[in-house]
């Protein structure tokens, strides 16, 4: 007499999962989304380097950007890439002026420490002339004694 077991491993009579359709793959891992962005780009470390009253000499970064969030103002650069950068030694300032109808964030550098920006030319003079700062004592254009002559 032939058993059941043997005549439903020969003719696949159990209803288990492998028994019409052969084998049937089963999910070993679980569904996972998908990541848009995946993480791998660093930081491009972008925002202030230097803050107001700190000292720079030309050439210092204060501000990394992508656009112009700040906009360049006295004795300042801006390079290709938005990057603000110092042309001239002095203190970082930041002011905002009224530009058609909202107001823009500038950077600027002035010579000492306790200066306002935007500077009035027209009532102070320039702090600088073509770059340059006379640091020495001021002179006038007559002598203070009369000089002889021989």
């Amino acid at each position: 007499m032939v058993s059941f077991a043997f005549v439903s491993r020969c003719f696949q009579l159990d209803k288990g999962p492998f028994s019409i359709l052969g084998s049937v793959r089963t999910a070993t891992k679980r569904a996972g989304g998908t990541v848009r962005n995946h993480g791998g780009s660093p930081g491009k470390r972008l925002g202030l380097k230097k803050f107001s009253d700190q000292y720079v000499v030309p050439g210092n970064i204060i501000v990394r950007q992508r656009g112009t969030q700040f906009h360049p103002g006295q004795n300042v650069k801006m390079g290709r890439d938005h990057t603000i950068y110092a042309a001239a030694p002095g203190f970082v300032r930041f002011y905002r002026e009224k530009w058609m109808s909202s107001e823009r964030r500038f950077v600027g550098v002035v010579l000492n420490r306790g200066e306002k920006l935007p500077r009035d030319e027209t009532a102070f003079g320039r702090s600088r002339y073509c770059g340059v700062v006379n640091l020495g004592p001021v002179r006038s254009s007559q002598p203070s004694h009369p000089s002889s002559t021989h």
